[in-house]
């Protein structure tokens, strides 16, 4: 029997996905359900929508910070027991939250909010760096752009899901409970993960040889890596990571508006009720997911086609500029469902450079690939952090159109910076990589 006949029909190495899609779903639900529960939070807990932008900052300041030391945390530890260890801590943030109110009131209670949140994002600031070191251990180079895309995929659909579910729960259960009864499946994702997953396709008994011919070469030192000040100061000062940084910082100012306040501005901007408001949400989300489940098939042909200087670059600087056009489009929409289209469209077009932003990034990163998807994924969030402010007070004085010049803005610039990044330009040289 040859060897290709004793491999199973679906590889160990998309089994290992499967769990890195339920890791990005799960991380996605629990980060959008404040900004839906906070229609009942406001009320229940007097708070101005300007606190409730003060509690997405605070996750938002956590993600954003330990994005670059939650990855060196996983080439320390190694990506199996991180993720153990960082989804547990996310668990606890959520049922802390919902727990607070029963405990606290006043202004010890917002301070307790602030910091669930706080540790709702430092957990999560190291599932996609250390996602990406293990798409880099378990796939070939030329499928990174395609399963960091379907992991976007897998974020978008935890985002689509949120709010009818979270909208839904309210109406009969309070917000409290929705969160509880929507936190706790995580602990059995956890648990198999801990019990299945392996660092890398050679400490795993089920890979049989031809997979690991499939696979190619990669690296095995995922199990606990020393991460040295000069191998840190090389991905700081590197052009290319530099670039990704404030590009993915663009265009998540542009992900943050949509992502996180698409159910307010429906509700008080354009008038749908909570329910309706709700299911309309979902409508960008989805879109967001196709876009994402696309990007990495786009990047990839593109990469082959043009090689992966030009094949990366393109995506990103055909489709940001479009995307701002949307978002001009759904300021100008005088019909309601047609500015839903216009963001849904946007979201399609932003998540569409997914792909070619990590795909990219593990290019250049090499063994040094958490440390830079993390690096990158710092600038991604701090848009968040820009937007979060800009948002709650404009949409608070009634500005939301403003909110979306803005983001037209950081679209266009999203897209310039790709004319300086070169995917030819490896973090360390391949002829130095094989002889260091």
């Amino acid at each position: 029997m040859s060897p290709a006949a004793r491999l199973p029909l679906i590889r160990i190495r998309w089994r290992i996905f499967a769990f890195l899609f339920g890791f990005g779903f799960v991380a996605y639900l629990q980060q959008k359900t404040i900004t839906v529960a906070a229609l009942q939070i406001m009320p229940d807990l007097h708070l101005s929508q300007v606190e409730i932008g003060w509690l997405e900052q605070s996750f938002i300041v956590g993600y954003a910070f330990f994005q670059m030391p939650g990855g060196i945390f996983g080439q320390r530890f190694g990506p199996r027991r991180s993720l153990v260890i960082v989804s547990l801590l996310a668990f606890f943030a959520m049922l802390a939250f919902a727990a607070a109110p029963a405990l606290l009131v006043g202004r010890a209670l917002f301070v307790a909010l602030l910091g669930a949140q706080l540790l709702l994002g430092v957990a999560q600031a190291a599932i996609y760096p250390v996602c990406a070191g293990l798409f880099g251990a378990w796939f070939p180079p030329n499928r990174w752009a395609l399963v960091q895309g379907l992991q976007s995929l897998a974020l978008q659909m935890g985002a689509a899901v949120t709010p009818p579910l979270i909208a839904g729960l309210m109406l009969t259960m309070g917000w409290q409970r929705a969160i509880v009864w929507t936190t706790l499946p995580a602990l059995a994702l956890i648990g198999w993960w801990a019990w299945y997953g392996r660092n890398t396709p050679q400490e795993h008994r089920a890979v049989q040889p031809a997979e690991l011919v499939e696979i190619g070469a990669r690296d095995d030192s995922l199990d606990g890596t020393a991460v040295t000040a000069a191998r840190i100061w090389r991905v700081l000062k590197n052009r290319n990571a530099i670039l990704l940084f404030v590009s993915y910082t663009c265009m998540n100012y542009v992900f943050y508006l949509i992502g996180n306040w698409v159910f307010l501005y429906l509700v008080q901007e354009r008038g749908f009720s909570q329910l309706e408001g709700g299911w309309l949400a979902t409508g960008p989300p989805l879109a967001a997911g196709i876009g994402a489940g696309l990007s990495g098939l786009a990047s990839g042909y593109a990469c082959a086609r043009f090689g992966n200087r030009r094949g990366y670059r393109l995506t990103p600087l055909v489709v940001m500029p479009l995307a701002g056009a949307m978002l001009l489009a759904t300021v100008y929409a005088a019909n309601a469902y047609f500015a839903v289209a216009a963001l849904a469209f946007c979201y399609l077009l932003v998540e569409l450079t997914e792909g070619s932003f990590w795909g990219c990034a593990m290019t250049v990163g090499g063994v040094d690939t958490m440390s830079l998807t993390g690096f990158m994924n710092t600038g991604g969030n701090l848009g968040g952090i820009i937007a979060t402010p800009i948002v709650a007070y404009l949409s608070q004085h009634h500005q939301w159109n403003l909110t979306f010049y803005i983001g037209a803005g950081f679209a266009a610039a999203s897209a310039l910076c790709w004319l300086g990044i070169d995917a030819d330009r490896p973090l360390v040289p391949v002829n130095a990589a094989m002889t260091a």
